[in-house]
């Protein structure tokens, strides 16, 4: 099969990727993928916002390449988590990393004003989907490299606080994500480097890292993003990504999540040291997951279209997970990325 056969073939395949835009304007190589892939999911970073003005027109700009080209409007994402991960400069309202909101003297007022406020900005700039709230819960003062983004080192207050920020981010009209699953408050190494990985025993991870992603699965969450580490004792071989035990058999089938599951940024050290990013597109598709995170390189967001896509010709179980992802994507797309 010839790569435009495939290309032809999987029209709405580009629906499961999620792409980063390289600068402040619509350029011809995002406007290639919607065209020739049809790609309709987008991150932005800050090499994307110059101005208010200026991010709400290439949000305009996607949707209206988007429409032009019979697509569905588009989820467009960004992490708004505060603190050290904020893509939004002034005049922006600038908040501090989760766990001082979480420490503060009323954690609940301070995080419900964060999930409010930053809402209202998001889709004042055409952003319908933020790639936050951090439910993984992270010890203090043990140096895992998740201290400052984390609501906490108690499941049940980080599943509590959490959750708040699920439903007021999402009842103000912006899809939220749970992050990292299965939990990646025990990691000492940071998965952009290099792989990580957790040899907490099972029993562990199901009682201090499980219980805030149930939460936020009974209320409704929108997505979970997965983790790019080795969980020792839940797949002593692939990190949560790429591991279908762990987003099929664990997220899946044990704790019943039907929501979007979104890979983190494919181009992390964690997956691309460890082998080809196309072949691990491939993996996370097969492994359960619905979104493909690719925020750099469309060479590479290309590849494993191709890849995933000539895949999917030869086996039939996966076309069943293309169709059984692009339903669940659609669902999410309908109630936050409606024009």
């Amino acid at each position: 099969m010839t790569s435009s056969q495939v290309v032809k073939d999987f029209q709405t395949l580009g629906q499961l990727f999620m792409v980063g835009v390289p600068g402040l304007t619509l350029d011809e190589s995002t406007l290639r993928l919607i065209q020739k892939y049809r790609i309709n999911n987008f991150i932005y970073f800050k090499r994307n916002v110059e101005s208010p003005g200026q991010i709400k027109q290439l949000s305009k700009d996607l949707r209206q390449a988007c429409r032009e080209n019979g697509l569905p409007p588009p989820l467009i994402g960004i992490d708004q988590e505060g603190g050290s991960v904020t893509r939004l400069p002034p005049p922006f309202t600038q908040f501090p990393d989760a766990r001082v909101l979480a420490e503060s003297v009323e954690p609940e007022v301070a995080l419900m004003d964060y999930a409010h406020v930053c809402a209202r900005e998001l889709k004042s700039i055409g952003v319908n989907y933020n790639l936050a709230p951090v439910l993984d819960v992270c010890v203090a003062g043990k140096g895992y490299f998740m201290e400052r983004r984390s609501l906490g080192s108690d499941a049940k207050n980080v599943g509590l606080l959490g959750s708040l920020v699920i439903k007021e981010m999402q009842a103000s009209g912006v899809a939220a994500c749970a992050k990292h699953f299965p939990g990646l408050g025990g990691a000492v190494v940071d998965p952009h480097i290099r792989l990580p990985f957790v040899t907490k025993p099972e029993p562990s991870i199901r009682l201090d890292d499980l219980p805030p992603f149930r939460q936020a699965m009974d209320i409704g969450v929108a997505s979970i993003m997965t983790s790019h580490t080795i969980y020792q004792h839940l797949d002593a071989e692939k990190p949560a990504t790429l591991s279908k035990k762990i987003l099929t058999g664990l997220l899946r089938d044990e704790l019943g999540y039907k929501g979007v599951v979104i890979t983190d940024d494919l181009e992390m050290g964690a997956i691309e040291k460890e082998g080809d990013l196309g072949h691990a597109a491939l993996q996370a598709f097969a492994a359960g997951a619905d979104l493909l995170l690719i925020c750099h390189s469309h060479e590479k967001v290309v590849a494993a279209f191709k890849k995933t896509a000539a895949a999917i010709t030869q086996k039939p179980e996966l076309a069943i997970r293309m169709q059984e992802s692009l339903e669940r994507v659609q669902v999410m797309r309908e109630k936050f990325a409606r024009e």
